[in-house]
Protein backbone atom coordinates (compact mmCIF):
# COMPACT_ATOMS: atom_id res chain seq x y z
CA UNK A 1 0.00 0.00 0.00
CA UNK A 2 2.67 2.58 1.01
CA UNK A 3 4.59 1.73 -1.98
CA UNK A 4 1.41 2.71 -4.28
CA UNK A 5 1.53 5.98 -2.67
CA UNK A 6 4.66 6.40 -3.60
CA UNK A 7 4.30 5.47 -6.81
CA UNK A 8 1.48 7.92 -7.18
CA UNK A 9 3.31 10.63 -5.39
CA UNK A 10 6.09 9.78 -7.89
CA UNK A 11 3.42 10.35 -10.56
CA UNK A 12 2.37 13.47 -9.49
CA UNK A 13 5.69 14.70 -8.53
CA UNK A 14 6.65 14.25 -12.72
CA UNK A 15 4.04 17.19 -13.84
CA UNK A 16 4.85 19.82 -11.67
CA UNK A 17 7.65 22.59 -11.12
CA UNK A 18 10.63 22.22 -8.82
CA UNK A 19 9.40 24.43 -5.85
CA UNK A 20 6.14 22.23 -5.57
CA UNK A 21 8.20 19.18 -6.07
CA UNK A 22 10.37 20.40 -3.11
CA UNK A 23 6.69 21.18 -1.63
CA UNK A 24 5.25 17.93 -2.21
CA UNK A 25 8.50 15.81 -0.96
CA UNK A 26 8.18 17.60 2.40
CA UNK A 27 4.09 17.04 2.66
CA UNK A 28 5.33 13.08 2.45
CA UNK A 29 8.36 13.34 4.74
CA UNK A 30 6.21 14.83 7.40
CA UNK A 31 3.75 12.00 6.92
CA UNK A 32 5.85 9.46 7.21
CA UNK A 33 7.47 10.53 10.15
CA UNK A 34 3.54 11.42 12.38
CA UNK A 35 3.13 7.26 10.85
CA UNK A 36 6.13 6.18 12.00
CA UNK A 37 5.44 8.23 15.55
CA UNK A 38 1.98 6.56 15.83
CA UNK A 39 3.52 2.99 15.23
CA UNK A 40 5.84 3.61 17.96
CA UNK A 41 3.03 4.92 20.53
CA UNK A 42 0.88 2.28 19.83
CA UNK A 43 3.64 -0.61 20.17
CA UNK A 44 4.49 0.98 23.73
CA UNK A 45 0.70 0.90 25.03
CA UNK A 46 1.06 -3.21 24.30
CA UNK A 47 4.45 -4.20 25.69
CA UNK A 48 4.61 -1.16 28.33
CA UNK A 49 2.95 -2.06 32.09
CA UNK A 50 -0.11 0.75 32.57
CA UNK A 51 -0.44 2.45 36.11
CA UNK A 52 -4.31 2.21 35.05
CA UNK A 53 -4.52 -1.46 34.01
CA UNK A 54 -4.55 -4.62 36.29
CA UNK A 55 -1.00 -6.67 36.45
CA UNK A 56 -0.95 -10.01 34.54
CA UNK A 57 -0.85 -11.29 38.25
CA UNK A 58 -4.21 -9.78 38.94
CA UNK A 59 -5.74 -11.06 35.47
CA UNK A 60 -4.71 -14.74 36.37
CA UNK A 61 -5.96 -14.82 39.95
CA UNK A 62 -9.26 -13.25 38.33
CA UNK A 63 -8.57 -10.84 41.58
CA UNK A 64 -10.02 -6.96 41.06
CA UNK A 65 -6.90 -4.20 40.34
CA UNK A 66 -7.37 -1.60 42.69
CA UNK A 67 -4.94 0.97 42.97
CA UNK A 68 -2.57 1.59 45.65
CA UNK A 69 -4.97 3.42 48.49
CA UNK A 70 -3.64 6.68 49.89
CA UNK A 71 -1.76 6.78 53.83
CA UNK A 72 -5.12 6.53 56.12
CA UNK A 73 -4.69 7.76 59.64
CA UNK A 74 -8.57 6.67 60.77
CA UNK A 75 -7.96 3.35 60.03
CA UNK A 76 -4.72 3.60 62.48
CA UNK A 77 -6.32 4.92 64.90
CA UNK A 78 -9.39 2.23 64.69
CA UNK A 79 -7.05 -0.34 64.86
CA UNK A 80 -5.17 1.11 68.32
CA UNK A 81 -8.69 1.63 69.66
CA UNK A 82 -9.48 -2.03 69.29
CA UNK A 83 -6.73 -2.93 70.97
CA UNK A 84 -6.34 -0.76 73.94
CA UNK A 85 -9.95 -1.76 74.60
CA UNK A 86 -8.81 -5.14 74.29
CA UNK A 87 -5.99 -4.56 76.80
CA UNK A 88 -8.08 -2.73 78.99
CA UNK A 89 -9.94 -5.64 79.37
CA UNK A 90 -7.93 -7.85 79.84
CA UNK A 91 -6.55 -5.70 82.87
CA UNK A 92 -9.82 -5.44 84.20
CA UNK A 93 -10.69 -9.33 84.19
CA UNK A 94 -7.03 -9.99 85.89
CA UNK A 95 -7.07 -7.51 88.00
CA UNK A 96 -10.52 -8.57 89.23
CA UNK A 97 -9.63 -11.94 89.32
CA UNK A 98 -6.73 -11.22 91.51
CA UNK A 99 -8.07 -8.71 93.31
CA UNK A 100 -7.92 -9.77 97.58
CA UNK A 101 -10.65 -12.15 98.60
CA UNK A 102 -13.24 -10.48 100.84
CA UNK A 103 -12.97 -12.37 104.23
CA UNK A 104 -16.99 -12.25 105.16
CA UNK A 105 -20.21 -12.36 103.32
CA UNK A 106 -20.91 -8.83 104.06
CA UNK A 107 -17.54 -7.59 102.30
CA UNK A 108 -18.63 -8.98 98.97
CA UNK A 109 -21.65 -5.82 99.33
CA UNK A 110 -19.68 -2.67 100.06
CA UNK A 111 -22.48 -0.73 98.33
CA UNK A 112 -25.40 -2.38 100.01
CA UNK A 113 -24.09 -2.80 103.20
CA UNK A 114 -21.32 0.05 103.32
CA UNK A 115 -21.50 -0.27 107.27
CA UNK A 116 -21.15 -4.25 107.57
CA UNK A 117 -22.77 -6.70 110.01
CA UNK A 118 -23.89 -5.67 112.97
CA UNK A 119 -23.62 -3.83 115.59
CA UNK A 120 -22.05 -1.07 112.93
CA UNK A 121 -24.63 -2.12 110.49
CA UNK A 122 -28.10 -2.91 110.76
CA UNK A 123 -29.22 -6.51 110.98
CA UNK A 124 -32.27 -6.07 108.49
CA UNK A 125 -31.29 -5.56 104.47
CA UNK A 126 -33.42 -4.62 101.39
CA UNK A 127 -32.93 -7.77 99.22
CA UNK A 128 -33.69 -5.98 96.01
CA UNK A 129 -30.38 -3.46 96.68
CA UNK A 130 -28.64 -6.89 97.77
CA UNK A 131 -30.18 -8.48 94.64
CA UNK A 132 -28.77 -5.71 91.94
CA UNK A 133 -25.46 -5.68 93.65
CA UNK A 134 -25.35 -9.17 93.45
CA UNK A 135 -26.11 -9.71 89.87
CA UNK A 136 -23.49 -6.39 89.34
CA UNK A 137 -20.47 -8.87 90.83
CA UNK A 138 -21.76 -12.20 89.31
CA UNK A 139 -21.12 -10.09 85.49
CA UNK A 140 -17.69 -9.60 86.57
CA UNK A 141 -16.82 -12.48 88.05
CA UNK A 142 -18.07 -15.32 85.52
CA UNK A 143 -15.67 -17.64 84.59
CA UNK A 144 -16.41 -16.89 80.74
CA UNK A 145 -15.30 -13.74 80.82
CA UNK A 146 -11.30 -14.51 82.53
CA UNK A 147 -8.31 -15.92 80.59
CA UNK A 148 -7.59 -19.74 81.03
CA UNK A 149 -5.25 -18.97 83.84
CA UNK A 150 -7.42 -17.37 86.07
CA UNK A 151 -10.95 -19.32 85.42
CA UNK A 152 -10.11 -21.39 88.62
CA UNK A 153 -10.16 -18.48 91.01
CA UNK A 154 -13.45 -17.24 89.14
CA UNK A 155 -14.60 -20.14 89.31
CA UNK A 156 -14.21 -19.86 93.38
CA UNK A 157 -15.20 -16.01 93.44
CA UNK A 158 -18.49 -16.82 91.52
CA UNK A 159 -19.31 -19.81 94.11
CA UNK A 160 -18.37 -17.32 96.65
CA UNK A 161 -20.86 -14.29 96.00
CA UNK A 162 -23.36 -17.56 95.29
CA UNK A 163 -23.11 -18.27 98.88
CA UNK A 164 -22.89 -14.97 100.51
CA UNK A 165 -26.02 -13.50 99.01
CA UNK A 166 -28.10 -16.94 99.90
CA UNK A 167 -27.32 -16.24 103.17
CA UNK A 168 -27.24 -12.60 103.65
CA UNK A 169 -30.85 -12.97 102.01
CA UNK A 170 -32.41 -15.08 103.81
CA UNK A 171 -33.20 -13.70 107.78
CA UNK A 172 -32.51 -16.88 109.44
CA UNK A 173 -29.40 -18.17 107.67
CA UNK A 174 -28.03 -14.59 108.23
CA UNK A 175 -28.77 -14.96 112.10
CA UNK A 176 -26.93 -18.38 112.17
CA UNK A 177 -23.93 -16.95 110.15
CA UNK A 178 -23.42 -13.89 112.22
CA UNK A 179 -23.76 -16.09 115.49
CA UNK A 180 -21.17 -18.04 114.01
CA UNK A 181 -19.28 -15.22 112.89
CA UNK A 182 -19.13 -13.36 115.99
CA UNK A 183 -19.57 -15.67 118.50
CA UNK A 184 -18.48 -18.93 117.20
CA UNK A 185 -21.72 -20.60 117.85
CA UNK A 186 -23.37 -23.18 115.35
CA UNK A 187 -26.74 -22.77 115.67
CA UNK A 188 -28.16 -24.70 112.88
CA UNK A 189 -26.34 -27.77 113.81
CA UNK A 190 -26.04 -27.76 118.05
CA UNK A 191 -28.70 -30.15 119.34
CA UNK A 192 -28.45 -27.77 122.74
CA UNK A 193 -29.45 -24.68 120.70
CA UNK A 194 -33.18 -24.96 122.13
CA UNK A 195 -35.32 -22.48 123.78
CA UNK A 196 -36.92 -23.38 127.15
CA UNK A 197 -39.98 -22.35 126.68
CA UNK A 198 -43.12 -24.06 127.11
CA UNK A 199 -45.93 -21.38 125.44
CA UNK A 200 -43.34 -21.53 122.70
CA UNK A 201 -43.45 -25.30 122.21
CA UNK A 202 -47.36 -25.52 122.62
CA UNK A 203 -47.49 -22.40 120.20
CA UNK A 204 -45.10 -25.01 117.48
CA UNK A 205 -47.49 -28.25 118.44
CA UNK A 206 -50.56 -26.77 117.99
CA UNK A 207 -49.71 -25.47 114.39
CA UNK A 208 -48.36 -28.30 113.66
CA UNK A 209 -51.62 -30.21 114.42
CA UNK A 210 -53.36 -27.70 112.68
CA UNK A 211 -51.76 -28.37 109.38
CA UNK A 212 -52.06 -32.35 109.53
CA UNK A 213 -55.68 -31.82 110.28
CA UNK A 214 -56.62 -30.05 107.47
CA UNK A 215 -58.88 -30.94 105.08
CA UNK A 216 -58.10 -28.02 102.51
CA UNK A 217 -55.03 -25.99 102.35
CA UNK A 218 -57.52 -22.92 102.15
CA UNK A 219 -57.97 -23.90 106.05
CA UNK A 220 -54.50 -23.37 106.41
CA UNK A 221 -54.45 -19.41 105.26
CA UNK A 222 -55.26 -17.63 109.07
CA UNK A 223 -52.17 -20.12 110.45
CA UNK A 224 -50.23 -18.78 107.18
CA UNK A 225 -51.02 -15.41 108.55
CA UNK A 226 -50.49 -15.67 112.35
CA UNK A 227 -47.03 -17.50 111.38
CA UNK A 228 -46.09 -14.27 108.76
CA UNK A 229 -46.32 -11.93 112.29
CA UNK A 230 -44.41 -14.71 114.85
CA UNK A 231 -41.76 -14.07 111.97
CA UNK A 232 -41.52 -10.28 111.56
CA UNK A 233 -41.44 -10.44 115.78
CA UNK A 234 -38.40 -12.46 116.06
CA UNK A 235 -36.92 -10.58 112.69
CA UNK A 236 -37.22 -7.10 115.10
CA UNK A 237 -36.36 -8.99 118.16
CA UNK A 238 -33.04 -10.28 116.36
CA UNK A 239 -32.47 -6.86 114.71
CA UNK A 240 -32.15 -5.16 118.61
CA UNK A 241 -30.28 -8.32 119.97
CA UNK A 242 -26.73 -7.87 117.51
CA UNK A 243 -27.15 -4.04 117.71
CA UNK A 244 -27.11 -4.20 121.55
CA UNK A 245 -24.81 -7.51 121.42
CA UNK A 246 -27.00 -9.34 123.63
CA UNK A 247 -26.12 -12.54 122.79
CA UNK A 248 -28.56 -14.64 124.88
CA UNK A 249 -31.44 -12.74 123.02
CA UNK A 250 -29.73 -13.56 119.99
CA UNK A 251 -29.78 -17.39 120.38
CA UNK A 252 -33.39 -17.26 121.63
CA UNK A 253 -34.86 -15.68 118.65
CA UNK A 254 -32.95 -17.44 116.19
CA UNK A 255 -34.40 -20.59 117.46
CA UNK A 256 -38.02 -19.53 117.54
CA UNK A 257 -37.38 -17.67 114.11
CA UNK A 258 -36.23 -21.62 113.08
CA UNK A 259 -39.78 -23.18 114.15
CA UNK A 260 -41.46 -19.89 112.19
CA UNK A 261 -39.92 -20.77 109.10
CA UNK A 262 -40.58 -24.38 109.78
CA UNK A 263 -43.88 -23.91 110.00
CA UNK A 264 -44.30 -21.74 106.96
CA UNK A 265 -42.36 -24.46 104.87
CA UNK A 266 -44.72 -26.84 106.25
CA UNK A 267 -47.76 -24.94 104.75
CA UNK A 268 -46.69 -24.34 101.67
CA UNK A 269 -45.71 -27.72 100.91
CA UNK A 270 -48.85 -28.98 102.41
CA UNK A 271 -50.50 -32.65 101.31
CA UNK A 272 -54.01 -34.00 102.99
CA UNK A 273 -52.92 -36.54 105.22
CA UNK A 274 -49.26 -35.73 105.76
CA UNK A 275 -47.75 -35.81 108.63
CA UNK A 276 -45.39 -32.33 109.71
CA UNK A 277 -42.15 -33.27 110.72
CA UNK A 278 -41.04 -29.31 112.89
CA UNK A 279 -37.33 -29.34 112.97
CA UNK A 280 -36.24 -27.38 116.26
Amino acid sequence: MRNSIFSKGRQISGGLCDACKQQHRQRRSLSIASSSRAATAAAARHTSPSLSAPSSASKVNNTPYRSARPFSTSRILRTESTANAQAEETATSTSAATAPTPQTHYDFFPDSLPQGPPPKGPFSIDVRTLRREFLQLQSRAHPDLHPPHLKSRAEATSARINEAFRTLANPLLRAQYLLSLQYGLDVAADETAKVDDPELLMEVLEAREQIEDAEDESELEPLRAANAAREEESIAELERAFAHADLEAAVRECVKLRYWVNIRESIDNWERGKPVVLEH
